[in-house]
């Protein structure tokens, strides 16, 4: 008897996940808790931003929750998925993103989707200089120096088209965070599969450019702006256009890499 209550004991044991974010899932909690509160106040008191004083509040009845609209692909840097996990769950590291993607195309769903991720950092896109704000990030297990798992491109794929087809996200809007910070950031790295990406529908890519002619008088610097590039470092921003379009880490610039920039540029119009 004492030997199949052991055995019972055993494998109920075993059938136990240990989970070693246990206290920080408790923290994620309670700070969901508390955002949920903020968002069932009502708004301010009459009188706080009108003269005069109107005489009662008036609730709309026709409104949702805000939508992120770009996604930000990352790679993290470091030397392992439960290292990203641990970094990702430290305050005082105060970086986040909303998926973290391992070589095995295991997906950890981090933050809510409708929740502001620490994932863009200082950075610009266009005229969007608050990219967390309107943005999901996604990190992928890498240390930047080498290429991407299959499974993990399947699995960020799959994501993909939940996300763009959820938040209706336009194909432009999936970028890069060295997109949007070209002067201190490179990931995801030149091995990054874009083209993959964006024949899925999630980017814009250009077509051959063989019989393509940049007229004279063309700009790169100003079809980098258009595009969304921070041109206040013009280099930084062609070495960050080479890196995603080009899969091309130099900082030269020639005609090829105008035909590309001219043949994107006019998606972009």
């Amino acid at each position: 008897m004492k030997f199949t209550a052991s055995i019972v004991l055993l494998s109920l044991l075993a059938g136990c996940t240990f989970n070693p974010y246990k206290a920080t899932n408790k923290e994620y909690r309670r700070q969901a808790r508390q955002y949920a509160r903020i968002l069932s106040e009502s708004p301010l008191e009459p009188g706080v931003d009108s003269v005069p004083v109107p005489s009662f509040w008036v609730g709309t009845t026709n409104f949702n929750m805000r939508k992120p609209n770009f996604v930000i692909i990352h790679h993290t840097a470091q030397s392992s998925c439960p290292q990203t996990l641990q970094t990702f769950t430290m305050p005082r590291t105060q970086v986040s993103a909303h998926y973290v993607i391992c070589h095995d195309g295991t997906v950890h769903h981090m933050l809510n989707d409708y929740l502001r991720a620490w994932q863009a950092g200082v950075s610009r896109w266009g005229n969007v200089t608050d990219v967390n704000s309107i943005s999901i990030g996604i990190e992928l297990d890498n240390d930047g120096f080498q290429p991407f798992d299959s499974a993990q491109i399947t699995s960020l794929l799959h994501l993909l088209r939940r996300l763009k087809t959820g938040y209706s996200i336009p194909a432009a809007n999936f970028i890069g965070h060295g997109d949007i910070a070209p002067t201190r950031k490179n990931d995801p790295n030149h091995w990054f599969p874009w083209k993959e990406l964006a024949d899925s529908g999630y980017g814009l890519w250009y077509a051959d450019t063989t019989g393509v002619c940049v007229p004279a008088g063309f700009s790169s610097v100003t079809a980098l702006r258009i595009i969304g590039y921070d041109v206040r470092d013009s280099s930084a921003a062609a070495q960050a256009f080479k890196r995603h379009f080009e899969a091309d880490t130099t900082r030269t610039w020639g005609i090829a890499d105008e035909k590309v920039l001219f043949s994107l540029y006019r998606k972009y119009q």
